[in-house]
């Protein structure tokens, strides 16, 4: 019986790490919000604080602070992206934007270039413009009339140093989602290839492409047709809205369609007068997602969870060194408990990490074990 057992534990172990290298070669699964699928937000830099795209009866329109400016451009794209995944996967409005502002742009595909126009700059401009923004979307035929409406953010505190990307901060970056919009982008989200949003991130239309395509693709059964003048108002309003703007529209579109259908193989899509016409074809979803735990984070490989299933079935042990990352909830939580005795909650961690490297045992709750490491200070200090 012991012996079926070993022999069971090692086939499925084997199919485990099988698994986990398919998973490493197909790709991350993520998410993008649906109501940013089916309407899109600028290409470029828009003049005003308001902007309105169309897609058949469905409208959706950004405002945004006018010493702030409207969101554009390929960063909002993948920060949309990035939300919806680290929303859906750890089922909480309060995100953390990674322990350092390096680590957050290698998340996004992006660089660790400076100055006026390097990535560092570009992205917190964006997030700035992004979390600012209110999102009104409307639906309308001549029957039903509905609409929605929801701020990005609630509230986000940005505390990395452009200068030192690589130094972990005192506090911890993080946006907390506007509970309107935590439910928009949680409910049914379109899954999409990480890989392939980083793949295609130099441009916007070739994003806005990609997911749509995706989405499309997940529930069609036959052959459509989209025209021309309709793909225009869904992605081409920095167009003229007359045969003019409509031929330079849709050769932009067609240079860009070129460069998604080498990401997305399987897509079936033929140009014609008319328009595209799709045709039935496998989403571009490589893998269905490991589940996870709430969390205040989630892990990047989902295939590295996978891993770790099949080295436990073999009771195979890797040290772990990876960096420890409280929760901002626990330094919240920490705050709030002693900040009467005027502990300072930053200096009390440096501590513990100090007292942890000369006990050489990671803790196996790390936010757990600082908030009792803090209860025993606030003990001497009584």
């Amino acid at each position: 019986m012991d012996r079926e057992i070993i022999e069971r534990d090692k086939v499925l172990g084997e199919a485990l790490r099988a698994e986990a290298e398919e998973a490493k070669k197909a790709g991350v699964v993520g998410y993008m919000a649906r109501a940013f699928v089916h309407a899109t937000i600028p290409h470029k830099a828009t003049p005003g604080s308001e902007f309105t795209r169309e897609n058949g009866f469905y409208s959706l329109t950004i405002l945004a602070p006018s010493k702030i400016g409207l969101p554009y451009g390929s960063i909002p794209r993948l920060l949309l992206s990035w939300m919806t995944t680290e929303a859906f996967y750890t089922r909480s409005p309060v995100l953390e934007l990674g322990p350092t502002l390096s680590a957050f742009l290698a998340e996004l595909g992006l660089a660790r270039q400076g100055g006026k126009r390097g990535d560092i700059t570009r992205l917190r401009n964006q997030i700035v413009r992004l979390f600012s923004s209110t999102v009104s979307c409307q639906y309308r035929n001549e029957v039903t009339e509905q609409g929605s409406g929801f701020r990005i953010a609630k509230e986000y505190n940005l505390w990395w140093t452009p200068k030192s990307p690589d130094q972990v901060p005192l506090w911890q970056s993080t946006v907390t989602l506007s509970t309107d919009f935590f439910k928009e982008i949680t409910d049914r989200p379109v899954p999409v290839d990480m890989n392939a949003l980083k793949a295609l991130k130099r441009s916007p239309l070739e994003l806005d492409l990609y997911c749509w395509l995706t989405y499309r693709m997940s529930y069609l059964k036959k052959d459509a047709m989209i025209p021309w003048p309709l793909l225009q108002l869904q992605f081409g309003a920095d167009y003229a809205q007359d045969e003019q703007g409509l031929r330079n529209f849709k050769k932009k579109l067609l240079l860009r369609l070129k460069r998604v259908l080498e990401v997305y193989e399987t897509a079936k899509v033929d140009p014609l007068e008319k328009g595209l016409l799709l045709k039935p074809s496998p989403p571009h979803v490589a893998k269905k997602p490991v589940p996870l735990l709430p969390g205040s984070r989630r892990r990047p490989a989902s295939s590295g969870v996978i891993e770790k299933m099949a080295n436990d079935l073999f009771h195979e042990e890797e040290p772990d060194d990876r960096p420890i990352l409280l929760k901002t909830e626990t330094y919240n939580k920490a705050k709030e408990a002693f900040s009467p005795l005027r502990l300072d909650v930053y200096d009390l961690e440096q501590q513990w990490r100090e007292w942890i490297a000369q006990k050489g045992e990671r803790p196996k709750n790390p936010d757990q074990a600082f908030i009792g490491f803090c209860r025993q200070k606030a003990k001497k200090n009584t």
